[in-house]
């Protein structure tokens, strides 16, 4: 480069020799001058290579960035008739793809590097109140109609939004040691790298930190965050009076029991916790186990990502605990209807619905439920994608039933020892699979078949549209039961009155007999074990029942539910009948329960489709499970159910998990997020007032920490920022009304 430099400039040699001078006063001699001419033949290149960067610089700062400048104008002025919802003249600017491809025109609007024959840009210009866009409302600046015009000649580069691309590794600003202290020099105020990235935005705005609060009010802040309560005397005097550090402070508060209960308060509310049902009846629910167990967690300091695991797909780890399995009742959590003459489908899928919803805004801050009836208003997700997505959800077994099953029972320790007694006389006179049949079945009761499901009645109906009710000579059909070749069928139900012969047919009226049995009166909903004929495959049930002693439209029975089993074994040995009909008194105990999520058998899968215009008794397409492809992809090897998303959505390639969850735990410390709009992060969302900060914790949060939250929460108290003073002046409140910069 030097070569063609030099014989470029040769010509203006002479000229240049006078720049080469402080003092051109005389002219060189021969000798000087080829000395001269020797050194800006090297100094010519690195001369320009300085223009170049300069003016490189110059275009750079001249170059419009399309998710800072471009994407707002678009979600705000013409994304509303030509986005997720509308695409007026066939044209969308949600997606990069739609924005470029032929309109209804058969040409397309935007074509980068030509604004002059984009005709996105002359109907911006338009004088023709028919043509003009945006059509029907005020028009656009000049000043947003240069941006789209210098954009679209600059190659209509289509970025991607902030936070959809993963986490950038930043390195720590730099901070003199004298810059480290407070205004008034009196305290230090880089105490760890948070501060390093805020005393670099303050000092970008000639603005310095407040001094540190002082110990007592940095005492009562710290305990009050830390553990919802004030700090005891004792450990107050120790801080206050220079007997104990800061630091062992913070980690005395760590390790009490309040701060798992103070912290847990807040998860609770984001799992949408409550002791009752909600909707019209708002009856009572017993969900204080998850309660206890999300304290545990926090005490325990589960990792964010098997806090993560075990909530939404516990019941799908290997062998799990009874712990796990309590873990997934965040998202029992959801609405159930009780009130009568309801469809129990409708609210099944409202609670699927909310299911998906809730699991995107806790731990991707993203507002899928905008994507329910149609592709997203502003963000890169479809219609279809949001479909996938409830596919994970789809397949649990819960049905909106009063009773909310699946539950999980908590025997009492008698009874505890009476499953033990079952279990044990089943593996030894069969086989420990088949112990852990028998006491699955004690812990969950099932795989059942809920009556509400049946169809076809004749002199019958679905009481409350949730019970099984038969008249004299009435009958119905429960489709689609595998009995699974069961010796013995149970069914929970309760009656008023005796004498009625129930009988259970294959397939239809006609079909052989696979159980005949009498109900009489029962005080309450039991639990009856009934000789079955076995069968294979999946069949339909006829059910049919006759009494001959009562008025017509009057029911004989209110059933519930249906299971089969097989016998258990070693019906031949001394002490059979007493195991089973301890077995029958388990299943008919009173216990406490605690409604948590089951995967249903693959016999019982549902096949997940699209809504048309979110309506759930309009489905189309069929869907399998899947996520939005803006975000990180999705791994062959993972689980095509709630524990394969569980495992996508605390994967170190997913660009929102850790910046969502580091976002709302410096919400909680500070009253405001990186991101102030803490449940979006979306492109109508706030843009982060520290993006490097957000960015340096998250990726400090995944991998230094391991995800360990109490260390991500320990590093923001341990900050200077946190420990500042509160007090203000009227030069910071010009400055930064809304305490933005942290100073």
């Amino acid at each position: 480069m030097g070569r063609i430099v030099y014989v470029a400039f040769e010509d203006n040699f002479l000229s240049l020799k006078k720049l080469y001078y402080k003092h051109p006063v005389s002219v060189p001699s021969l000798a000087m001058e080829q000395k001269i001419y020797k050194n800006i033949r090297y100094l010519i290149p690195s001369f320009l290579i300085a223009i170049l960067g300069l003016f490189q610089s110059c275009v750079d700062a001249d170059r419009v960035d399309f998710s800072s400048q471009i994407k707002p104008i678009l979600n705000n002025k013409c994304i509303t008739c030509h986005g997720g919802v509308k695409k007026n003249g066939g044209f969308s600017l949600l997606f990069e793809k739609e924005a470029f491809a032929d309109n209804k025109s058969g040409k397309p609007a935007i074509i980068p590097g030509n604004a002059s024959g984009s005709e996105l840009i002359k109907r911006l210009h338009e004088t023709d109140p028919e043509l003009r866009m945006p059509y029907e409302k005020p028009p656009l600046s000049e000043e947003e109609i240069d941006l789209l015009t210098r954009w679209i000649d600059q190659g209509a580069e289509w970025g991607q939004h902030w936070a959809y691309s993963l986490p950038e590794k930043v390195a720590v600003p730099n901070i003199s040691q004298e810059a480290s202290f407070s205004a008034d020099g009196s305290s230090k105020f880089i105490q760890n790298g948070i501060d390093n990235f805020i005393y670099a935005r303050l000092d970008n705005e000639d603005l310095q930190p407040n001094p540190s609060a002082e110990k007592n009010i940095i005492a009562r802040r710290v305990a009050l965050d830390l553990t919802g309560l004030p700090p005891d005397q004792k450990l107050f005097d120790a801080f206050t009076e220079d007997q104990l550090s800061y630091e062992a402070m913070v980690d005395t508060l760590l390790a009490r029991t309040d701060y798992g209960e103070k912290w847990a308060s807040w998860w609770l509310d984001l799992a949408r916790y409550a002791d009752t049902k909600g909707y019209e009846k708002d009856t009572g629910r017993n969900m204080w186990r998850y309660r206890d167990w999300v304290i545990g967690a926090f005490n325990q300091n589960m990792p964010y990502d098997q806090f993560t695991k075990e909530q939404l797909a516990g019941d799908l780890l290997p062998d799990p605990t009874t712990d796990q399995l309590i873990a997934t009742a965040f998202h029992r959590n959801t609405m159930n209807n009780d009130e009568g003459g309801t469809e129990d489908e409708e609210f099944r899928v409202a609670s699927v619905i909310d299911r998906v919803n809730t699991t995107f805004s806790v731990w991707q801050s993203t507002t899928m439920e905008c994507v329910q009836c149609h592709s997203h208003p502003y963000d890169p997700f479809t219609f279809e994608e949001y479909y996938k997505a409830m596919a994970f959800f789809n397949n649990t077994r819960d049905e909106d039933t009063p009773d909310e099953s699946p539950n999980i029972n908590f025997y009492n320790d008698k009874q505890k020892q009476d499953v033990k007694r079952v279990n044990a006389w089943v593996e030894n006179h069969g086989s420990k699979e088949l112990a852990e049949t028998y006491t699955d079945f004690l812990t969950f009761k099932e795989p059942k078949y809920l009556a509400h499901n049946a169809v076809d009645f004749t002199n019958g109906e679905l009481a409350d549209t949730k019970y099984l009710a038969l008249w004299d000579d009435g009958s119905c059909t429960l489709k689609h039961v595998n009995t699974r070749g069961a010796s013995f069928m149970y069914m929970n139900y309760s009656a008023n009155i005796d004498g009625t012969q129930m009988t259970i047919r294959k397939n239809n009226a006609k079909g052989e007999i696979l159980a005949q049995f009498v109900t009489n009166s029962t005080n309450e909903n039991v639990v009856r074990k009934i000789p079955f004929k076995n069968t294979e495959g999946i069949i339909d049930l006829y059910i049919e029942t006759n009494n001959d002693n009562i008025q017509k439209q009057v029911s004989t029975s209110f059933i519930t539910w249906f299971a089969f089993l097989n016998d258990i074994p070693g019906k031949s040995e001394p002490g059979y009948q007493d195991i089973n009909a301890l077995f029958v008194d388990l299943l008919n105990a009173n216990t406490p329960v605690l409604p948590i999520m089951q995967e249903n058998h693959s016999d019982m899968a549902r096949a997940t489709q699209i809504f048309d215009r979110g309506n759930w008794l309009l489905k189309t397409d069929t869907v399998e499970p899947g996520v939005p492809k803006t975000l990180n992809a999705w791994k062959s090897d993972w689980e095509g159910n709630r524990l394969g998303l569980s495992k996508w959505i605390v994967s170190k390639k997913n660009p929102l998990t850790a910046r969502t969850f580091v976002n709302r735990v410096w919400y909680q410390l500070f009253g405001r997020g990186i991101v102030a709009s803490v449940e979006d992060m979306g492109t109508q969302s706030d843009p982060p007032s520290h993006p490097e900060l957000l960015d340096w914790l998250a990726l400090r949060f995944m991998n230094k920490h391991d995800w360990d939250m109490k260390a991500l929460i320990k590093d923001i108290v341990m900050s200077g920022t946190y420990r500042q003073s509160s007090e203000n002046s009227p030069e910071l409140y010009q400055k930064d009304p809304n305490n933005d910069l942290y100073a």
